[in-house]
């Protein structure tokens, strides 16, 4: 790299990009009534919040700046990325505003107040085709390797779940993918033995309790080697730890955290339901009480949907009816329903009293390896030490679930960032070894220039999610909405990567021989799962604006 940029062209386009957004979301408050009337102007609080998000991506990003270079941490192809990341998202910014001018009622005068003619020089250059090509050069030599500076104990995370990612996961992904095969045993053990299990798990229930960032890098790094096969793993578990350590009793506490920090009990999250996607509160799914051989429970009826590792899970994490006369979120309790682990595609459970449970997977063009079931439950029943909180947690498990949602979409992000950066290091390593017109397909300036992009992209994705990490770490509840940002952004951006990378191994990236093909389908999923595109822009996002 040379020539790096001035970071005060970033600034100024954080600076125009924050004061138009400012003005973008006051007129948006008052024109849906202080987010009471979203539904009735979903295109604009859609433009809004995703301005909104890629406003934070760009003042994150330049925070990791700053804070690399206080610790000395800083290069220049890092901060050259920063610039290039900022000039992306403000370009972006200003066009999506632009679009909703009119219906936001400033017009053309504020986008021309907030980006005049010295500004657009600006954004010219940050986004310029010189810059790009350096940076996508940058990518080509390195091979895309990712060197986003950590303080050492990050960067000792980060390495050691690269190396397990490489040596014991990459080698069976291509299999697991094209059979649809199972997630590997071994997996789960050495994982466990590594700790993975039990990164959010408090220290005094057998967790090793490192933080959010931490958890971030094993699910970015294990997503890089494998999507389905293990940067998924330990999603599930931490969605069902946060309900527990927000609502479980102590009992329940010291009964399930160990078991799961260890690896010996396996998750799986059944909330939604065939006619229920992303209507959380509208769970149809019933738990009536009930006393089997003389002990107290519930029996639980009714379908679920897209229950991922279903068949594999020792238990569920299952959002069940326990109040019918109280509709919506206040009838819902959260279930910890123990089943044996399947090995396949299906499975049936019958219990000595009667209760049933059936699943069966459905096929799915990627996220393949963990499987997600849809399930029927009739009269299975569940004791009453199993309903999380006991009875001080009936009604409470909406909340006590969104609050694992929150955990989740956090995961979702970081999963993002592994698969991007897994497509940008194979289009590196392919461009650099292939040959065309007598040169290296790395030569090309437009393969440099969309390289660059590429990596530019995903370290804005990087910024924001590390930072809504970081933010979950200080304040669970408060850094929910900006989870769910770092959900948005860095999906769509794996979705953008993916695609570009397979463009540019040609007709290779058609054919199942070359992993981006995977990358491309498993990142389909990333937009839809632990609240759909829409609804993170309208009911979370646009909500908290």
């Amino acid at each position: 790299m040379s020539q790096p940029p001035p970071l005060d062209v970033a600034q100024a386009l954080c600076q125009a990009s924050q004061g138009l957004l400012d003005e973008a979301i006051a007129r948006a408050k008052e024109i849906t009534n202080g987010g009471a009337d979203i539904d009735d102007h979903q295109v604009l609080t859609e433009r809004v919040a995703y301005a909104a998000t890629e406003a934070v991506a760009m003042h994150e990003t330049l925070a990791a700046v700053e804070a690399a270079r206080a610790e000395g941490r800083s290069g220049e192809a890092f901060e050259a990325t920063a610039v290039a990341a900022v000039g992306e998202l403000a370009h972006a910014l200003r066009d999506r505003i632009s679009l909703a001018a009119d219906d936001l009622g400033i017009g053309d005068e504020a986008i021309e107040k907030a980006f005049p003619a010295p500004v657009r020089a600006q954004l010219r250059a940050a986004t310029s085709e010189a810059l790009m090509r350096r940076i996508g050069a940058h990518a080509c030599d390195t091979l895309g390797r990712n060197d986003w500076p950590h303080d050492e104990t990050h960067e000792q995370v980060r390495e050691q779940v690269r190396e397990f990612g490489l040596a014991e996961v990459v080698p069976h992904a291509e299999h697991i993918h094209r059979n649809d095969a199972d997630v590997p045993e071994e997996f789960i053990a050495k994982m466990a033995e590594l700790g993975f299990f039990g990164l959010s798990i408090p220290e005094e229930y057998g967790g090793v309790e490192m933080g959010n960032l931490a958890m971030i890098l094993t699910t970015e790094e294990l997503s890089r080697a494998s999507l389905a096969a293990a940067g998924s793993l330990i999603t599930r578990p931490e969605i069902l730890t946060k309900a527990l350590v927000a609502g479980g009793t102590e009992a329940q506490k010291q009964h399930w955290l160990p078991r799961m920090a260890s690896g010996e009990v396996m998750v799986g999250i059944s909330v939604t339901e065939p006619d229920i996607g992303s209507d959380v509160a509208s769970v149809k799914c019933r738990a009536e009480r009930a006393t089997r051989d003389g002990e107290e429970g519930w029996v639980i009826n009714g379908p679920k949907a897209w229950c991922t590792f279903a068949g594999r899970a020792d238990v569920l994490a299952l959002l069940a009816r326990t109040d019918p006369k109280t509709p919506g979120a206040r009838g819902l309790s959260l279930f910890i329903v123990p089943k044996p682990a399947f090995p396949g595609h299906e499975f049936e459970h019958t219990q000595p009293g009667g209760g049933r449970i059936v699943g069966k997977a459905d096929a799915t063009p990627g996220y393949r390896g963990m499987h997600s079931f849809t399930l029927n439950l009739e009269n299975y029943f569940v004791p009453a030490a199993n309903l999380v909180g006991e009875k001080d947690g009936e009604g409470r498990g909406f909340y006590l679930q969104m609050g694992g949602f929150a955990a989740g979409r956090l995961q979702t992000g970081g999963r993002a960032c592994g698969l991007s950066q897994a497509a940008l290091e194979e289009t590196a390593k392919y461009v650099t070894g292939r040959k065309q017109f007598d040169r290296a397909l790395s030569e090309f300036q437009l393969t440099q220039y969309t390289l660059g992009r590429m990596a530019a992209k995903l370290a804005g994705a990087r910024a924001i999610t590390y930072a809504a990490a970081r933010a979950m770490d200080e304040d669970e509840r408060k850094a929910a909405p900006l989870a769910a940002q770092s959900k948005l952004l860095a999906c769509d951006v794996a979705v953008e990567t993916t695609q570009q990378g397979q463009l540019m191994h040609g007709g290779w990236g058609y054919a199942e021989e070359y992993p981006i093909s995977r990358y491309v389908v498993d990142a389909t999923v990333l937009p839809i799962f632990e609240g759909v595109k829409p609804v993170l822009e309208l009911k979370v996002i646009g909500r908290a604006l």
